[in-house]
């Protein structure tokens, strides 16, 4: 029988089809008559396998992010094991590979500096290594697209396993999201509202078990998207990190991905144009994080389809947001794993989806959708009762953002929307932090705050520091909403009327390194407009006498990083990355 792509394969008895020994990649490593695979095999007894274990089978890499420091991660050391359970269960050998750790908590300046370097890291090690596909184990805000990016460009068969959301927080009689609530009691305490006797209790009451986010925050967004991709197993993304429901998706995994070698389903069959759009969709129908549009448009990139910025606004004119979840909504991802998960999320967007494209489990997304239904209405909205009639982010244009940027309008106060005020410019995070405060700057709630030097060389690596804090006399007076722009990110978690991912970045000689205290800035959500109130004789005058800073890093990964890094509107993937092109296999001797 013929095999995509015109392999022999071999039937089993069970129905299912499988590639002969010689056809398997790690072949090449293993299985012929020279010195090298004579030294290949000999090293694998030396790890203590038995020649029956491995040889001739799939070798499966089971790329783990665990570290003893990612707490959305801590438990991904034993889903590595169901997950290795499940591929010696389907005949594979699978071999775990620890890989680096990015977590958001701590971090610093931002694991976004590094997600590129977790994408090498995964991209080489599943090329170098006698491997025939991969199951990856992510789920924190940017582990997910930086293993989906790398293991794109190797384009060998995959599947992500995400690591699932911690249980709902608890304090007193409030169910509290992690992140989202974080920032609202953060003012409170700012406010004069709470002491520290409760902000003690929150500490212990807003994380209370391993797992990434329970709200739609970028990690839930992202691993979302990767299943709307087709990449893991149907209702992955919602099933909480603590759930036994999260150990069987493990091993599911594991016994699926020694089909998938078999089948030789690549990435590239499956991270197509089609996919990807839907993952648009359905990430602005979820009302999901800013954070999404630079890691899908990265993601896509390396699967050699492109995708912009007009693509988002474009879609999300077509979607409404069906996700009642906060930081836009009220429930928590537990709320949206019970009422049906993604598959019934998507069941309500079938008009829009490509619904003939293949998964990971079955042969079209639309089988994969097939007998779904949502179990509770006010946690996935129907058509006809939407949070909003449009999706979550509106991509705005204008001489402050000629590249774009972007805000998630439906976390913010919708009299802010529409606003025109004076700007007051901070130029970088720290002088923000310690001035903030300060009576003397006159700030009011009608002032546009501007912060700069925080995109993807000046910060360095676009930290999330989007959301700035308003003025704690202004919060004491009941504020809790300002019109606030940078071009920073902002967590998947926070709210408020934010303009972000400003581009080009102030940091190479935007217009945003223009702008000037006391200059009127508007913002118009419905126009997708964001506009300097500034002539251009003014601007070029003031782009004259602009002196670039000096680069931050003199050696190391920063300075590749300084070299490579490109904006936000394109993905902030490294240009040598991203470059077309073959890298070919390596000679295994």
């Amino acid at each position: 029988m013929n095999a995509p792509g015109g392999s022999v394969t071999r039937g089993t008895g069970d129905g299912r089809e499988r590639k002969a020994p010689e056809e398997l990649r790690s072949h090449q490593w293993y299985g012929t008559d020279g010195l090298r695979s004579f030294s290949h095999r000999a090293r694998t007894r030396q790890l203590g396998y038995l020649p029956e274990e491995h040889l001739g089978k799939p070798v499966i890499a089971v790329l783990n992010t665990w570290s003893d420091i990612n707490p959305c991660h801590v438990h991904l050391r034993d889903r590595a094991q169901a997950v290795k359970r499940g591929v010696w269960q389907a005949g594979g050998f699978p071999l775990e590979f620890p890989v680096s750790t990015l977590s958001e908590t701590f971090q610093k300046p931002t694991p976004m500096l590094y997600r590129n370097l977790l994408a090498m890291e995964t991209e080489e090690l599943l090329r170098s290594y006698p491997v025939d596909g991969a199951v990856l184990l992510g789920g924190c805000d940017k582990s997910t697209p930086a293993l989906l990016m790398g293991a794109a460009s190797v384009d060998l068969p995959t599947i992500f396993v995400p690591a699932g959301p911690m249980l709902p927080g608890h304090w007193r009689n409030e169910v509290l999201g992690s992140g989202t609530d974080m920032w609202k009691y953060w003012d409170e305490k700012r406010a004069g509202l709470i002491g520290d006797c409760e902000l003690a209790e929150l500490e212990s009451g807003l994380a209370r078990s391993p797992g990434h986010c329970m709200t739609m925050g970028t990690a839930s967004t992202l691993t979302a998207a990767a299943e709307t991709l087709g990449v893991t197993m149907p209702g992955a993304s919602s099933i909480p990190a603590v759930d036994s429901g999260h150990d069987r998706m493990a091993a599911a995994s594991g016994l699926r991905i020694v089909d998938l070698v078999h089948q030789d389903m690549r990435l590239s069959r499956l991270l197509t144009r089609e996919a990807y759009e839907d993952a648009v969709a359905a990430v602005l129908a979820l009302g999901g994080s800013t954070n999404a549009v630079i890691h899908l448009i990265a993601m896509a990139g390396r699967s050699r389809v492109t995708l912009t910025l007009d693509d988002f606004d474009r879609i999300a004119r077509t979607v409404p947001v069906l996700a009642n979840l906060r930081p836009g909504g009220r429930h928590l991802m537990e709320d949206f794993h019970f009422a049906g998960g993604l598959p019934a999320f998507l069941s309500r967007l079938t008009d829009v989806l490509h619904l003939d494209r293949p998964t990971v489990a079955h042969s079209t997304l639309r089988a994969q959708l097939d007998g779904v239904r949502v179990h509770n209405e006010d946690v996935i909205r129907p058509r006809t009762d939407p949070l909003a009639h449009e999706g979550g982010v509106a991509v705005l244009r204008g001489n402050l953002c000629p590249d774009g940027a972007v805000i998630k309008h439906i976390a913010a106060e919708p009299h802010l929307l529409k606003h025109t005020g004076p700007a007051v410019v901070f130029d970088d995070y720290r002088t923000m932090q310690r001035t903030i405060d300060d009576p003397e700057l006159g700030i009011t709630a009608d002032h546009v705050l501007v912060l700069r030097n925080a995109g993807p060389l000046g910060g360095p690596g676009m930290p999330e520091y989007g959301m700035l804090p308003i003025p704690e006399y202004l919060l004491k007076q009941g504020v809790r909403d300002m019109v606030r722009l940078s071009d920073a990110r902002m967590s998947g978690t926070s709210y408020g009327a934010c303009v972000l991912h400003i581009a080009p970045e102030s940091y190479v000689g935007g217009p945003l390194a223009l702008v000037r205290t006391g200059d009127a800035i508007t913002l118009d959500v419905a126009a997708r407009t964001l506009q300097l109130g500034v002539t251009e004789e003014e601007l070029a005058r003031r782009r004259a006498a602009w002196v670039p800073p000096p680069q931050r890093y003199s050696r190391g990964y920063g300075a590749l990083y300084q070299e490579q890094i490109t904006q936000a509107d394109t993905g902030c993937d490294f240009a040598f990355l991203a470059a077309a092109g073959d890298v070919p296999d390596p000679y295994a001797g």
